[in-house]
């Protein structure tokens, strides 16, 4: 007989019951007791929750009992259903409830949405109820707590007491109520930006007191990077006096930083480092502490951190957290250790990324630049001063035959090797491929010599300077050649980096900032970000940072004011800190990646011609801000006697006067005295142009006044200082912000010489430098293999370092292009070069101008286009200045694919739109 084939039953599961299995899941893990209604019994523990529970007039999927009272329902749905339509289903079970039911109160209080993949939760005695996703459900035990209060957290937060003001600053003022009026609004993140030194964590802490106190937050996390900034943030609680109780914060709630993977029961704030926020929901019962050293921008290699559910640190374990100094890495890779607590997540940044925006959902409830800090005397401003060396700016050629030493990077273990081929060493690869020696002692030595010349005239005393190298092995390399060349020992230089031994890291900061010695730190990133060193006079920058957010964190090291007698007590020549320097070695700021930039443009300006400036009516922008920026600096050295002096003669104080200077050239103060003057929400260009001139001319009114000018100028004397600049044959430039003539012309000649070395081989260069001008078509692979080649040695040359050279050399037929220049400005660069363009000018702004002439064709010929139209115009304007052409591909990406992709673009413009674009491509690059 042949044999039976065997036949295996499949068992399929439906997405329902899928779901219905992981939602079984999280509320077992959550502490209830998962039952069917046949089989209840609601003794069985404290939390229940019952399947397909009959009501009224249908079944609810689950309801949850507590303490045998109906409590809450869940409405479970198969996984990738949305949930924001599923709210009135689950309304229709809370409401429902029969009367022979026991209930805490009806209707009952807790509703859920889930597929048990994404879960939403409210609380329907909120003052208004809001769906708000969740990690998972609360254990039982939140919910008795919740019941036992007389209302919800949320409706306490709409009933806070003013604000005592007393000893806050206006910055700090602003922030605290924009953000309890966030919170009282029941929006779930908010983003506070204030400049380094502002006063974030004495506002945070003022705002969690009152949170506590007032609307009785059980707890608040405070997360930081590193472990050094917990500690700072713990002795500012310490130090924190409740201002209606004349008592420290610390003596009334319990602050807990966490050092081990314990949370403290009865602590209402608890600081710790995300990392070990992280290990504590993993279930790691330790966290090596030496992890919380190094700051999560050196951390390129992560991946993101995956969270489970914790029994013993539920969602509800936090009511708010307080994310300070939120960098970007926290969002890439620690995201879900923030999403994983139900609470309200406040961020503190002094440079917010377009990255942070979006996570806090464009809440930024208040802002508070760099530039205002200055004037308000909250922080100092800065000056940069360059020095570029020939192996930085090129790197260099080592020929065969030669010997060299090779060391190990991590033992630092040496041996001699002789070179059987010639050694080529671009910038790039310095301290990290290429150790040259000399070229870190050439950078110092100049230091050295231009310390008390030119960078701090006149002083004696090597001020506080804190030296950024690029890694570990650097930094040593760097510390033993500062030693050398400043011909001190140990003491007076220090290592200070997450691998420092021997001593802690805590004990040698706290030094750096308390003591004589060190007089210089070298680090990569232990005081990159949070630390508060205010005796700081001097960055030296001897890496290069790519990250905008990281990099004016790293200047808001210097931003820091102190007075003048605890400056004197570590740095005895110093009479003041009016400012701080970046000594720029590896040209760092040349391409500037934050919103804050010096707010002096016209340092060769003297004073008292500026001042006489203004008064002859020259007022352009960079005027106003090196103006308000030098009395800025002023205002430091003013003992009461001058400031009172200055208030008599102008009628307002000093401060005043500067922060209307900058008021002349804020663009929201402007908008804002357009809407006062012509009383309307949305002033046209006109009226903004007529309220900006208003706006300078109060700005610039006491200057009339020929009393208050020599008054100014007469105080300013008394302080002035003459800077003695020194050149030396091995540096190539050494000076603040400027670049020689002679060294122009040889970056200009250089990329000369490159067009003619490459015109027959590099695509590109054919297509601009030899083809008839109307059938030329570059591509963005072209240019950004161009531009590949132009950075390469022997020309080393990048289109910021050319820009910078051609406005030093032809300043009127240049202009400026803003922070972000695109690549695309190579194309305006080689025009330039070849005489083709009379004017240097972003390739964005030429591809504005041809797009304005385009339209005005348009309209010559009858064609119209209406706004919606206009706007996609715009953006396809916008995607051809950045990448040269665009192709309907293009539109499956952002911003084209937000609003509809090519699909909604042929909606639009219908029929015509594939000749919108062939002409676009053809009359806004030629």
């Amino acid at each position: 007989m042949p044999k039976r084939a065997h036949i295996q039953k499949v068992v399929i599961v439906k997405p329902e019951e899928k779901a219905r299995k992981k939602i079984d899941q999280l509320l077992e893990k959550a502490g209830w007791n998962v039952q069917d209604y046949k089989s209840i019994n609601l003794g069985a523990s404290p939390g229940i929750v019952v399947r397909d529970f009959p009501l009224n007039a249908e079944e609810a999927d689950y309801l949850l009992f507590l303490d045998r009272k109906a409590v809450g329902a869940i409405e479970a749905k198969r996984e990738g259903t949305t949930l924001s339509g599923v709210a009135e289903q689950s309304e229709k079970y809370v409401r429902g409830i029969p009367d022979s039911i026991p209930c805490h109160q009806k209707p009952l209080p807790f509703a859920y949405e889930s597929t048990g993949t994404e879960t939403n939760f409210r609380d329907l005695r909120d003052p208004s109820p809001r769906s708000r996703r969740v990690f998972a459900f609360h254990q039982p035990n939140i919910m008795r707590q919740w019941l036992s209060q007389e209302d919800t957290l949320r409706a306490r937060l709409k009933k806070m007491p003013p604000l005592i003001e007393e000893g806050l600053r206006d910055c700090q003022i602003k922030a605290i109520k924009y953000l309890e009026e966030s919170c009282a609004a029941e929006k779930p993140r908010a983003l506070v930006q204030m400049a380094s030194g502002g006063g974030k964590t004495y506002a945070a802490a003022t705002l969690t007191y009152r949170l506590i106190k007032f609307a009785n937050a059980q707890r608040v996390l405070f997360l930081v990077d590193r472990t050094n900034l917990g500690r700072q943030t713990l002795r500012e609680f310490k130090q924190f006096v409740i201002p209606d109780e004349n008592r420290k914060f610390t003596e009334s709630y319990n602050v807990q930083l966490l050092t081990s993977n314990v949370l403290d029961p009865v602590s209402r704030v608890c600081i710790s480092t995300i990392q070990r926020m992280y290990s504590m929901l993993k279930g790691e019962p330790d966290f090596d502490s030496e992890l919380e050293e190094e700051s999560l921008f050196e951390r390129p290699d992560q991946k993101t951190k995956e969270v489970f559910y914790n029994l013993h640190i539920p969602i509800e374990t936090f009511d708010v957290i307080i994310v300070d100094e939120c960098h970007r890495s926290i969002y890439d890779i620690w995201r879900q250790v923030l999403e994983y607590f139900d609470a309200f997540i406040i961020g503190l940044t002094a440079t917010p990324s377009k990255q942070t925006l979006g996570f806090f959902n464009q809440n930024l409830v208040t802002e508070y630049s760099h530039e205002r800090a200055v004037a308000d005397g909250v922080n100092v401003g800065y000056d940069v001063y360059r020095i570029m060396t020939d192996i930085t700016h090129r790197g260099s050629t080592v020929e065969a035959g030669y010997y060299v030493d090779k060391r190990d990077k991590l033992t630092r273990e040496s041996r001699w090797e002789q070179l059987d081929e010639d050694l080529v060493y671009t910038p790039q690869q310095l301290d990290r491929d290429v150790v040259a020696l000399d070229q870190i002692r050439t950078i110092v030595k100049t230091f050295k010599e231009t310390l008390f010349t030119d960078i701090f005239p006149g002083r004696k005393e090597v001020p506080k300077t804190l030296i950024f190298a690029k890694d570990d092995s650097h930094a040593e390399d760097i510390v033993r050649i500062v030693r050398e060349e400043f011909g001190k020992g140990n003491e007076f230089c220090k290592k200070i980096t997450y691998k420092t031994t021997g001593v802690k890291t805590e004990d040698l900061i706290a030094s750096f900032r308390n003591s004589y010695f060190p007089r210089i730190a070298v680090s990569v990133d232990m005081i990159s970000t949070g630390t508060d060193i205010k005796p700081l006079e001097c960055l030296l920058f001897m890496r290069d940072v790519k990250s905008r957010v990281y990099f004016e964190q790293m200047k808001g090291r210097g931003t820091r004011t102190i007075s003048s007698t605890d400056l004197r007590s570590v740095t005895p020549d110093a009479l003041y800190k009016t400012h701080f320097v970046i000594v720029d070695a590896v040209g760092v700021c040349e391409n500037d990646k934050t919103d804050s930039r010096p707010l002096e443009r016209k340092r060769s300006v003297p004073f008292d011609k500026l001042v006489m400036d203004i008064a002859l009516g020259k007022r352009d922008t960079d005027t106003l801000t090196t103006l308000a920026g030098r009395l800025a600096r002023l205002d430091k050295q003013l003992d009461e006697k001058d400031k009172k002096e200055i208030e008599d003669t102008a009628g307002v104080p000093l401060r005043e006067i500067i922060n209307r200077l900058l008021d002349a050239v804020d663009p929201d103060k402007k908008i804002e005295k357009a809407q006062e003057m012509f009383e309307t929400e949305t002033p046209t260009e006109d009226q903004v142009k007529k309220a900006s001139e208003e706006l300078v001319i109060e700005a610039c009114e006491p200057f009339d006044n020929p009393v208050f000018r020599e008054t100014l100028i007469t105080i300013k004397k008394k302080n002035e200082q003459i800077i003695d600049k020194i050149s030396k044959d091995f540096v190539i430039l050494a000076g603040f912000d400027e670049m020689a003539k002679e060294k122009a012309r040889t970056i200009v000649d250089t990329f000369k010489q490159f067009i003619e070395d490459n015109k027959d081989e590099l695509t590109a260069l054919q297509l601009i430098y030899s083809k008839p001008y109307g059938v030329r078509h570059v591509t963005f692979k072209e240019i950004k293999k161009l531009a590949e080649a132009i950075e390469k040695p022997p020309y080393s040359l990048t289109p910021e370092l050319l820009w910078e050279a051609y406005e030093n050399l032809e300043k009127s037929k240049v202009r400026r292009a803003g922070p972000q220049r695109l690549l695309t400005d190579i194309i305006s660069l080689i025009r330039f070069a070849v005489g083709e363009s009379e004017v240097l000018e972003p390739f964005s702004e030429v591809v504005d101008e041809k797009f304005e002439e385009w339209l005005t064709q348009q309209e010559r010929i009858g064609r119209g286009f209406t706004l919606e139209q206009m706007e996609w115009l715009n953006m396809i304007k916008e995607h051809i200045a950045a990448s040269l052409s665009i192709e309907i591909d293009d539109f499956e990406y952002p911003p084209f694919y937000e609003k509809g992709g090519a699909v909604r673009a042929y909606e639009i413009f219908g029929d015509e739109f594939d000749g919108v674009l062939k002409e676009l491509n053809e009359v806004l690059v030629v």
